[in-house]
């Protein structure tokens, strides 16, 4: 009996963040800018559902203000932003495309092989920090990507947002239709 609990202990242990739960669905609201005029930034949405999460426990398997788990807070925050990915960190890990950690910005997914876990995710919020739920017994938090363990953990990152034209393609756009 003790060998059952074990192995079901350490299988769940492995498992913190390859549950698999339904999509939490979500959409953001565009932001106003002055003068009405409304801009969506997904980014920006991402990283405010995340943060605005800090502090909430660790929950296995959950995805919902009252408890995270890593991929869970994921799902919750890209929702925020109406961008739908997969439940488990190990789904998560293919979304979007792979980008060097040199890159690195706000609203990336960054992936980590953790001692305790098989695969764990975070939202970074710059090109050092991050948001995630951690691990049982801890609450939603930010790290830094250069802070043992998550430095020697570092695995990849993804983009999951594609890049916006530049400024100067904005502003170099014909500003009207030529004539027939």
């Amino acid at each position: 009996m003790k060998a059952c609990v074990a192995v079901a202990g350490v299988a769940l242990a492995l498992a913190a963040c390859t549950t698999t739960r339904p999509l939490n669905p979500g959409a953001g609201a565009p932001r106003e800018l002055p003068g009405g005029s409304a801009v969506r930034n997904p980014q920006a949405s991402i990283v405010d559902a995340a943060t605005a999460m800090l502090g909430q426990p660790y929950r296995y398997g959950g995805a919902a203000p009252g408890g995270f788990d890593c991929s869970g807070l994921v799902v919750y925050a890209t929702g925020s932003a109406g961008i739908h990915l997969p439940r488990t960190a190990l789904e998560q890990l293919h979304a979007g495309s792979p980008i060097p950690r040199s890159k690195l910005r706000a609203g990336d997914l960054v992936f980590m092989n953790l001692a305790r876990k098989e695969l764990h995710v975070g939202i970074a919020i710059d090109d050092n920090r991050f948001v995630h739920a951690p691990a049982t017994g801890r609450r939603v938090r930010i790290d830094s990507l250069n802070a043992s363990p998550y430095a020697r953990a570092f695995l990849t990152a993804r983009r999951i947002v594609a890049d916006a034209p530049s400024a100067s393609a904005i502003q170099s756009a014909p500003t009207a239709l030529p004539a027939n």
